[in-house]
């Protein structure tokens, strides 16, 4: 007898299922046979002895939904004794499912999964002839295992786009419509907050695709349906893959159907397509999390979110992508295409500081390696860049719609470049007939866009006409007046330059050697005769009557290379003021300055309001340059560097260093909306070597370089803030006891008066909302991204300031309040009040001149020039102002660049989705809005105040600039979050 051996389970072979299964030994001629046949079978008894274990084990699995169970099971099992020994089992399984579900009302569905296992185990012992000893041993089980799931449905809307992906009406569009009816269109992941509590890694992602379901004007939505375990906890995130050729802009995603209810996650992105890069989006929910408190399961796509944002630093940027990184201005010159337009490099030196712009990645250029090629476009991240919406009539590309288009038509239109205005009727034509212009290229799309100026007339021509400015239909003189000139400082498009005297006698803080004696012509006399019967100049100084317009020592430096520039000119020069005692400024002196020159020692002479002919027109000569030397810095610093240049560190740091998810983030996130795109456009048509600039303005191709010098001297982050701005300019001190803790040094300033309403209000707003995320100084002190956010914006974004030592710490909720409330105030309150009203003042150009053409006509005169000016002096005076095609040029930017978008966002009215999901944020965000309206009545008040000399009065324009909501168009007022034009 054979001794049997009994084989393992784990010896057995695993064969598919089916109904009939046949097993044979060797060349069974009984294979015909099902495998559970009892009798053994031999192919041939002369054979040798065949002997084994038989494994029988069979599992039937009953699928129920909604707690109704199905059950079935099956017999078929097998077991096939191999030639080698062994013995084979199979497994039979068979499965019914049922489920239901209502994607109209979609609620948790429970599914019951049965599983019943059995294993028989037969020992046999066999011979030749007869089965000698046989055992069968049978184990059960059986497993019941309950999940419970819920219908979830996704809907996605994409909002339709001028230029995106549905305007393409070639092959790829093709392709995508295909991909549209069979509903593969959108592949979502939703990812679980949550890690699983068994293995402590995240749980499996639940996947669909998306289709297109509807469309209703602008928007396009998808929709999917997702079967979700009760258990996956709550949504963190969703991975979408667009599956189309083009990309697409994602508004929104909506999950209806959660057990805590629907979940919104807030796109407004551009979408790229799986053919430009095929990584998967990642979109979080509108819930805020610091580092510290993020989920578990998001913790990996918070951080390789921002890796993605940060790029490599290496190669030319797509224009699909999304990496933000810093570079210098050095794109502003083209020497490859002119070896006049090459210029320097401003940015990354001790002799030319400069915050950072965001790279581009472009080749240098072939004639000077350390500028970057220029190219038809300048790319900016993707979703920094215009939406394009549809119904928009109306954004900054239309900036560079009328400057590759107007402009080039209006040089066109004017064979002579350089002549100016001979009359001031001349001047006044411009508005009742206005010019007529050749065929303009996409003259439809202009007229649509910019129907102020490009009006078709009857004959199908085109005309430049320009709309009168308020202060024009006012007061036709209003510029002419010298109360005018004195209001604009404190109500004007330049409220940032008039600062209190301190000192006396005036000096100048530049090398003697180099530009003559320090000493200014202003004398002590001079002063008192003008304010006699009211103060001696001491008096005048202690009791804070005496202001200035310094631009002395800024552009003195620059007076010889400019003048060495064809039809401009330039002088340093200082204005004085004194305070009357009904609280409006009356102008005293004017002092030009020429520094040594050609072999010529230093000339500087002061000019005064005169009872004579001649002095009077003398004046009206050097008013104009002030006012173009007041136009420049207005343009150079107070509105491009401190706003536009100051905000782009910024930006770019918030995007590589706060996670979407970050609260800090959402908070600076609409203040920061176009910003960096209208930079772009800036750089490339504006700012540029050859640009609006460089060819209407009085420092010409040298404007970016004295833009960089102010930058070094005067910018600082700590004095951004307005109080800090007033106190610095000794037009505030601070008083505990006074309104918002500042005494002001001239009672009826209306931009500060404004200014500091909605400083508190924006103040209180982030200290309400950043109270709610931050409750000790601890918290502040950890959370790693923010504390790389600021260190980012001190020693990168703004490298070249990095060792000062002004910079605020971030060390507590208070410091963080500051720091916030100060950038928030640059984009939105300080941007608004020196842009939007650039048409109202400068549309008139005599009254804001942005270029003086020559000198006056007491420097070195000539016995021709002082004849002509002495026969006419008005047309001295038209020959200093702006030639036509200047005038014209800057007028008609002015006018673009005052315009409110149509689809502006207002802090008065558009709250984020995020503030609104939460209770305490909403709260606060509504108190702001409500401090918000009382400003706009509080700023109807004042303006109907005639004691409040400065803002109101005979033909005088109401100060309206605050106020905090507009309607579209040239209104001179409004405060939107950001700096979007």
């Amino acid at each position: 007898m054979l001794k049997p051996r009994l084989l393992h389970p784990s010896e057995s072979l695993f064969l598919h299922p089916k109904p009939f299964l046949h097993g044979s030994s060797g060349r069974s001629s009984t294979a015909s046979l099902p495998v559970w046949s009892t009798k053994p079978s031999f192919p041939n008894k002369h054979k040798s002895l065949r002997f084994g274990s038989t494994n029988y084990r069979y599992e039937t699995k009953a699928v129920s939904s909604d707690s109704t169970i199905t059950s079935s099971s099956s017999d078929s099992t097998s077991a096939i004794s191999n030639s080698d020994g062994t013995s084979s089992s199979v497994s039979s399984t068979s499965t019914s499912s049922s489920s239901t579900s209502n994607t109209s009302n979609p609620g948790p569905t429970t599914t019951t999964t049965i599983t019943t296992t059995t294993e028989v185990t037969e020992v046999v012992t066999e011979t030749e002839d007869a089965v000698v000893d046989k055992e069968v041993e049978v184990v059960t089980t059986k497993e019941v295992v309950t999940e419970k799931f819920t219908s979830v449905k996704a809907t996605i809307t994409v909002t339709l786009t001028v230029g995106g992906f549905l305007n393409n009406l070639g092959l790829t569009r093709g392709i995508d419509d295909v991909r549209d009816m069979l509903g593969q269109t959108l592949f979502m992941d939703l990812i679980s907050a949550h890690v699983d509590p068994k293995t402590g890694s995240e749980k499996e992602h639940v996947t669909g695709f998306a289709h297109r379901s509807s469309q209703k004007d602008s928007e396009i939505v998808y929709e999917t349906d997702f079967k979700v375990p009760l258990d996956f906890g709550e949504v963190g995130a969703v991975l979408i893959e667009n599956e189309h050729h083009k990309e697409m802009y994602l508004k929104d995603i909506v999950l209806d159907g959660l057990p805590n209810g629907p979940v919104l996650l807030t796109c407004n992105s551009w979408l790229h397509s799986k053919y430009d890069n095929p990584a998967k989006r990642v979109f979080f929910t509108n819930k805020s999390y610091l580092p510290s408190q993020t989920p578990s399961a998001l913790v990996r796509l918070r951080e390789e979110e921002l890796v993605t944002l940060r790029g490599n630093g290496q190669g030319e940027r797509k224009i699909f992508e999304r990496v933000y990184d810093y570079d210098v201005y050095n794109d502003l010159g083209d020497p490859d295409s002119k070896l006049r337009l090459k210029r320097t490099v401003i940015g990354g030196s001790t002799e030319f500081p400069y915050p950072r712009r965001c790279r581009t990645g472009r080749p240098m250029c072939e004639t000077d390696r350390l500028s970057e090629k220029r190219s038809r476009s300048t790319y900016v991240p993707r979703d920094e860049a215009f939406s394009e919406i549809k119904q928009l009539t109306f954004s900054a590309k239309t900036v560079y719609s009328v400057l590759h288009a107007v402009v080039p038509a209006l040089e066109t239109a004017m064979v002579d470049s350089d002549l100016g205005f001979p009359l001031f009727t001349s001047i006044d034509s411009l508005y009742n007939e206005g010019i007529s212009l050749p065929p303009l290229k996409d003259q439809g799309v202009l007229r649509t866009m910019v129907p102020r100026l490009v009006n078709a007339i009857a004959s199908g021509e085109d005309v430049l006409r320009f709309v009168p400015p308020e202060t024009m239909n006012r007061d036709k003189f209003f510029w002419f007046r010298d109360e005018e000139f004195a209001r604009q400082t404190l109500a004007g498009l330049n409220p940032y330059s008039i600062k209190l005297v301190t000192e006396w006698p005036l000096r100048s803080e530049l090398d003697p050697d180099v530009y003559g004696p320090p000493e200014s012509a202003i004398t002590t006399k001079m002063i008192e005769q003008e304010i006699r019967g009211f103060a001696t100049i001491q008096e005048a100084i202690r009791e804070k009557k005496l202001f200035i317009l310094d631009y002395h020592d800024l552009f003195l430096p620059y007076v010889g290379k400019v003048r060495e520039i064809e039809g401009t000119t330039l002088y340093g020069s200082r204005t004085l003021f004194f305070l009357t005692p009904d609280g409006t400024l009356r102008p005293l002196v004017i002092e030009l300055t020429r520094p040594p020159l050609d072999g010529k020692p230093q000339w500087k002479q002061t000019f005064q309001p005169s009872w004579n002919a001649t002095g009077v027109w003398l004046w009206r000569i050097a008013k104009a340059h002030v006012l173009a030397h007041d136009s420049g810095y207005h343009q150079l610093v107070t509105h491009w560097l401190r706003t536009h240049c100051a905000t782009e560190p910024y930006i770019i740091a918030t995007n590589r260093q706060l996670s979407v998810m970050h609260p800090i983030y959402r908070l600076l996130h609409p203040h920061f909306r176009y910003t960096m795109e209208i930079n772009a456009l800036a750089r490339e048509a504006l700012v540029n070597a050859g640009g609006i600039i460089e060819t209407s303005f009085s420092p010409g191709k040298y404007s970016m370089e004295i833009c960089s010098i102010a930058y070094g001297k005067e910018w600082r982050f700590d004095l951004e803030a307005l109080p800090a701005d007033l106190i610095r300019r000794g037009m505030a001190v601070e008083d505990p006891t006074a309104p918002h803790g500042l005494r002001l040094s001239i009672q009826d300033y209306p931009f500060a008066n404004d200014g500091l309403l909605l400083w508190d209000a924006l103040k209180q707003w982030v200290t309400d909302y950043v109270s709610h995320y931050y409750t000790d100084s601890t918290i502040v002190q950890t959370d790693q991204e923010l504390q790389a956010w600021w260190t980012e914006i001190r020693t990168v974004g703004h490298g070249d300031k990095k060792d000062e030592p002004w910079w605020p710490e971030l060390n507590t909720p208070q410091d963080l309040i500051d720091i916030i409330t100060t950038m928030v105030w640059v984009t939105s309150g300080h941007h608004a009040a020196v842009n939007f009203g650039q048409y109202t003042y400068a549309g008139y150009f005599p009254n804001r001149p942005t270029i003086a053409r020559t000198n006056v006509p007491t420097e070195d005169p000539d016995d021709e020039v002082w004849k002509k000016f002495l026969e006419k002096p008005e047309s001295a005076l038209l020959q200093c102002f702006p030639s036509q095609i200047q005038a014209t040029t800057i007028m008609a930017v002015l006018d673009i660049l005052s315009n409110h978008s149509p689809d502006e966002e207002y802090m008065v009215e558009k709250m984020e989705d995020a503030w609104a999901e939460d209770e305490v944020i909403r709260a606060a965000y509504e108190r702001f809005k409500g401090r918000l309206m009382m400003l706009e009545g509080t700023i109807d008040d004042r303006n109907a105040n005639y004691e409040l000399k400065n803002r109101s009065g005979a033909g005088v324009v109401p100060y309206e600039l605050l106020k905090p909501f507009s309607e579209p168009g040239v209104t001179g007022k409004g405060v939107p979050y950001s700096i979007s034009i």
